[in-house]
Protein backbone atom coordinates (compact mmCIF):
# COMPACT_ATOMS: atom_id res chain seq x y z
CA UNK A 1 0.00 0.00 0.00
CA UNK A 2 1.47 3.31 -1.06
CA UNK A 3 2.01 6.01 1.59
CA UNK A 4 -0.51 8.85 1.67
CA UNK A 5 0.64 12.42 1.67
CA UNK A 6 -0.71 14.97 4.07
CA UNK A 7 -4.08 16.49 2.99
CA UNK A 8 -4.18 20.11 1.87
CA UNK A 9 -4.42 22.53 4.79
CA UNK A 10 -7.67 23.99 3.49
CA UNK A 11 -9.40 20.60 3.74
CA UNK A 12 -9.36 20.65 7.53
CA UNK A 13 -8.09 24.14 8.49
CA UNK A 14 -8.55 23.81 12.26
CA UNK A 15 -8.38 20.08 12.83
CA UNK A 16 -7.45 19.26 16.43
CA UNK A 17 -8.24 15.78 17.69
CA UNK A 18 -6.95 14.00 20.77
CA UNK A 19 -7.84 10.93 22.75
CA UNK A 20 -9.59 12.82 25.55
CA UNK A 21 -11.44 15.27 23.28
CA UNK A 22 -15.16 14.89 22.64
CA UNK A 23 -15.66 14.79 18.88
CA UNK A 24 -19.08 16.08 17.68
CA UNK A 25 -21.16 13.58 15.71
CA UNK A 26 -21.36 14.23 12.00
CA UNK A 27 -24.41 12.56 10.48
CA UNK A 28 -24.35 13.46 6.78
CA UNK A 29 -21.96 15.11 4.33
CA UNK A 30 -22.01 15.38 0.55
CA UNK A 31 -19.38 14.84 -2.14
CA UNK A 32 -20.10 16.79 -5.33
CA UNK A 33 -18.80 15.90 -8.77
CA UNK A 34 -17.19 18.91 -10.50
CA UNK A 35 -18.66 21.12 -13.22
CA UNK A 36 -17.23 20.82 -16.72
CA UNK A 37 -14.59 23.56 -16.89
CA UNK A 38 -14.15 22.89 -20.62
CA UNK A 39 -17.70 23.94 -21.46
CA UNK A 40 -18.78 27.32 -22.84
CA UNK A 41 -19.11 29.07 -19.49
CA UNK A 42 -15.96 27.51 -18.11
CA UNK A 43 -13.98 28.64 -21.14
CA UNK A 44 -15.29 32.17 -20.66
CA UNK A 45 -14.08 32.26 -17.07
CA UNK A 46 -10.65 30.97 -18.02
CA UNK A 47 -10.29 33.46 -20.87
CA UNK A 48 -7.79 36.24 -20.11
CA UNK A 49 -9.90 38.70 -22.07
CA UNK A 50 -13.12 38.09 -20.15
CA UNK A 51 -14.28 41.03 -18.04
CA UNK A 52 -17.00 40.44 -15.48
CA UNK A 53 -17.52 40.77 -11.77
CA UNK A 54 -16.60 37.14 -11.20
CA UNK A 55 -13.45 37.21 -13.31
CA UNK A 56 -12.28 40.39 -11.54
CA UNK A 57 -12.71 38.63 -8.19
CA UNK A 58 -10.99 35.53 -9.55
CA UNK A 59 -7.94 37.58 -10.48
CA UNK A 60 -7.81 39.20 -7.05
CA UNK A 61 -9.20 37.83 -3.79
CA UNK A 62 -10.75 34.69 -5.30
CA UNK A 63 -14.27 33.25 -5.53
CA UNK A 64 -15.78 30.30 -3.59
CA UNK A 65 -15.36 27.15 -5.66
CA UNK A 66 -19.05 26.30 -5.25
CA UNK A 67 -20.04 29.67 -6.69
CA UNK A 68 -17.73 29.20 -9.68
CA UNK A 69 -19.05 25.74 -10.51
CA UNK A 70 -22.65 26.88 -9.96
CA UNK A 71 -22.09 29.57 -12.59
CA UNK A 72 -20.60 27.05 -15.00
CA UNK A 73 -23.36 24.49 -14.38
CA UNK A 74 -26.40 26.64 -13.64
CA UNK A 75 -28.78 23.77 -12.99
CA UNK A 76 -26.97 20.53 -12.15
CA UNK A 77 -24.12 21.74 -9.94
CA UNK A 78 -26.23 24.57 -8.50
CA UNK A 79 -28.81 21.97 -7.53
CA UNK A 80 -26.17 19.73 -5.93
CA UNK A 81 -24.72 22.56 -3.89
CA UNK A 82 -28.09 23.89 -2.73
CA UNK A 83 -29.17 20.37 -1.78
CA UNK A 84 -25.97 19.67 0.18
CA UNK A 85 -26.17 22.94 2.08
CA UNK A 86 -29.81 22.26 2.94
CA UNK A 87 -29.57 18.67 4.13
CA UNK A 88 -26.05 18.14 5.49
CA UNK A 89 -25.72 17.50 9.22
CA UNK A 90 -22.22 18.53 10.23
CA UNK A 91 -20.29 19.73 13.25
CA UNK A 92 -16.86 21.01 14.18
CA UNK A 93 -14.41 21.28 11.31
CA UNK A 94 -16.46 19.18 8.89
CA UNK A 95 -18.04 20.99 5.95
CA UNK A 96 -21.38 20.25 4.30
CA UNK A 97 -20.06 19.83 0.76
CA UNK A 98 -16.71 18.75 -0.66
CA UNK A 99 -16.07 19.13 -4.37
CA UNK A 100 -14.22 16.37 -6.22
CA UNK A 101 -11.56 17.97 -8.41
CA UNK A 102 -9.48 16.75 -11.33
CA UNK A 103 -6.09 17.19 -9.66
CA UNK A 104 -6.49 18.51 -6.10
CA UNK A 105 -8.57 15.91 -4.30
CA UNK A 106 -11.51 17.15 -2.22
CA UNK A 107 -12.02 20.87 -1.71
CA UNK A 108 -14.74 22.39 0.54
CA UNK A 109 -17.25 24.25 -1.62
CA UNK A 110 -16.72 27.55 0.21
CA UNK A 111 -12.95 27.61 -0.39
CA UNK A 112 -11.79 30.79 -2.16
CA UNK A 113 -10.12 29.96 -5.47
CA UNK A 114 -8.18 32.33 -7.73
CA UNK A 115 -8.05 32.05 -11.51
CA UNK A 116 -4.59 30.50 -11.35
CA UNK A 117 -5.72 27.99 -8.73
CA UNK A 118 -8.84 27.15 -10.73
CA UNK A 119 -6.69 26.25 -13.70
CA UNK A 120 -4.48 24.07 -11.50
CA UNK A 121 -7.27 22.08 -9.84
CA UNK A 122 -9.09 21.58 -13.16
CA UNK A 123 -6.08 20.32 -15.09
CA UNK A 124 -5.97 16.68 -16.09
CA UNK A 125 -8.57 13.98 -16.60
CA UNK A 126 -11.05 12.61 -14.08
CA UNK A 127 -10.00 9.01 -14.65
CA UNK A 128 -9.23 6.35 -12.01
CA UNK A 129 -6.17 5.38 -14.07
CA UNK A 130 -4.78 8.92 -13.84
CA UNK A 131 -2.53 9.14 -10.77
CA UNK A 132 -2.70 12.95 -10.74
CA UNK A 133 -6.44 12.60 -10.14
CA UNK A 134 -6.55 9.43 -8.10
CA UNK A 135 -3.66 10.17 -5.72
CA UNK A 136 -5.04 13.42 -4.20
CA UNK A 137 -8.57 11.98 -4.10
CA UNK A 138 -7.43 8.87 -2.21
CA UNK A 139 -5.41 11.04 0.16
CA UNK A 140 -8.25 13.41 1.03
CA UNK A 141 -10.91 10.69 1.15
CA UNK A 142 -8.88 8.74 3.71
CA UNK A 143 -8.38 11.84 5.85
CA UNK A 144 -12.06 12.81 5.62
CA UNK A 145 -13.15 9.28 6.50
CA UNK A 146 -11.09 9.44 9.67
CA UNK A 147 -12.47 12.86 10.55
CA UNK A 148 -16.19 12.11 10.19
CA UNK A 149 -16.10 8.77 12.00
CA UNK A 150 -18.16 5.65 11.39
CA UNK A 151 -21.66 7.06 12.02
CA UNK A 152 -21.69 9.46 9.09
CA UNK A 153 -23.47 9.05 5.76
CA UNK A 154 -21.21 10.16 2.90
CA UNK A 155 -23.56 10.92 0.01
CA UNK A 156 -22.20 11.16 -3.52
CA UNK A 157 -24.02 13.64 -5.73
CA UNK A 158 -22.56 12.71 -9.09
CA UNK A 159 -22.40 9.96 -11.66
CA UNK A 160 -22.55 6.44 -10.26
CA UNK A 161 -22.82 4.66 -13.62
CA UNK A 162 -19.05 4.82 -14.26
CA UNK A 163 -16.07 4.09 -11.98
CA UNK A 164 -14.56 7.60 -12.25
CA UNK A 165 -15.80 8.61 -8.77
CA UNK A 166 -17.14 5.36 -7.37
CA UNK A 167 -13.98 3.27 -7.56
CA UNK A 168 -11.84 5.47 -5.33
CA UNK A 169 -14.58 6.59 -2.95
CA UNK A 170 -15.77 3.06 -2.24
CA UNK A 171 -12.26 2.04 -1.25
CA UNK A 172 -12.13 4.83 1.32
CA UNK A 173 -15.71 4.99 2.64
CA UNK A 174 -17.06 1.49 1.96
CA UNK A 175 -20.53 0.96 3.43
CA UNK A 176 -20.69 4.62 4.49
CA UNK A 177 -20.91 5.74 0.87
CA UNK A 178 -24.48 6.42 -0.29
CA UNK A 179 -26.19 7.96 -3.31
CA UNK A 180 -29.78 9.08 -4.08
CA UNK A 181 -31.77 6.17 -5.51
CA UNK A 182 -33.79 8.67 -7.57
CA UNK A 183 -30.64 9.48 -9.60
CA UNK A 184 -30.80 6.13 -11.42
CA UNK A 185 -31.87 6.63 -15.03
CA UNK A 186 -31.90 10.43 -14.84
CA UNK A 187 -29.72 12.80 -16.81
CA UNK A 188 -27.81 15.70 -15.28
CA UNK A 189 -30.46 18.33 -15.96
CA UNK A 190 -33.21 16.19 -14.48
CA UNK A 191 -31.13 15.55 -11.36
CA UNK A 192 -30.43 19.24 -10.93
CA UNK A 193 -34.09 20.18 -11.22
CA UNK A 194 -35.11 17.40 -8.85
CA UNK A 195 -32.68 18.56 -6.16
CA UNK A 196 -33.75 22.20 -6.41
CA UNK A 197 -37.37 21.16 -5.99
CA UNK A 198 -36.51 19.07 -2.97
CA UNK A 199 -34.68 22.02 -1.42
CA UNK A 200 -37.75 24.18 -1.95
CA UNK A 201 -40.08 21.60 -0.40
CA UNK A 202 -37.69 20.51 2.37
CA UNK A 203 -37.94 16.84 1.35
CA UNK A 204 -34.87 14.63 1.03
CA UNK A 205 -34.17 11.96 -1.53
CA UNK A 206 -33.74 8.26 -0.68
CA UNK A 207 -30.13 7.41 0.19
CA UNK A 208 -29.02 3.86 -0.53
CA UNK A 209 -25.57 2.24 0.01
CA UNK A 210 -23.61 2.47 -3.19
CA UNK A 211 -21.66 -0.74 -2.63
CA UNK A 212 -24.65 -3.01 -3.22
CA UNK A 213 -27.06 -0.83 -5.19
CA UNK A 214 -28.19 -1.05 -8.82
CA UNK A 215 -26.49 1.82 -10.65
CA UNK A 216 -28.42 1.55 -13.91
CA UNK A 217 -32.13 1.66 -14.62
CA UNK A 218 -34.87 2.85 -16.94
CA UNK A 219 -35.48 6.56 -17.36
CA UNK A 220 -38.09 7.81 -14.85
CA UNK A 221 -41.01 10.06 -15.84
CA UNK A 222 -40.33 13.74 -16.42
CA UNK A 223 -40.52 16.01 -13.42
CA UNK A 224 -43.87 17.57 -12.62
CA UNK A 225 -44.17 21.31 -13.12
CA UNK A 226 -45.03 22.20 -9.54
CA UNK A 227 -42.00 21.77 -7.18
CA UNK A 228 -44.06 20.66 -4.16
CA UNK A 229 -45.92 17.92 -6.06
CA UNK A 230 -42.65 16.67 -7.51
CA UNK A 231 -41.10 16.22 -4.10
CA UNK A 232 -44.22 14.82 -2.43
CA UNK A 233 -43.94 11.82 -4.72
CA UNK A 234 -40.53 10.87 -3.33
CA UNK A 235 -40.01 8.16 -0.72
CA UNK A 236 -38.84 9.40 2.72
CA UNK A 237 -35.20 9.04 3.63
CA UNK A 238 -34.32 5.47 4.55
CA UNK A 239 -37.20 3.82 2.64
CA UNK A 240 -36.17 1.23 0.09
CA UNK A 241 -36.11 2.20 -3.56
CA UNK A 242 -39.03 1.03 -5.68
CA UNK A 243 -36.62 -0.02 -8.44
Amino acid sequence: MKPRTRPQEYLFPQLTRSGDQTVPIVRRIFLLSPANIRGIRGSRILSDGMQSGMTVRLRNQGVPLGEIFSFISGLYFRGKLAYAEKFAEVAGDVRAAYVITASAGLIPSETLVTLERLREISAGEVDPANEEYRGPLDRDSAALCELVGTDCQVVLLGSIATPKYVQSLLESFGQQLFFPAEFVGRGDMSRGGLMLRCVSAGVQLTYVPLARAARHGSRPPKLARRPLKACQSLSPVGWPSSS
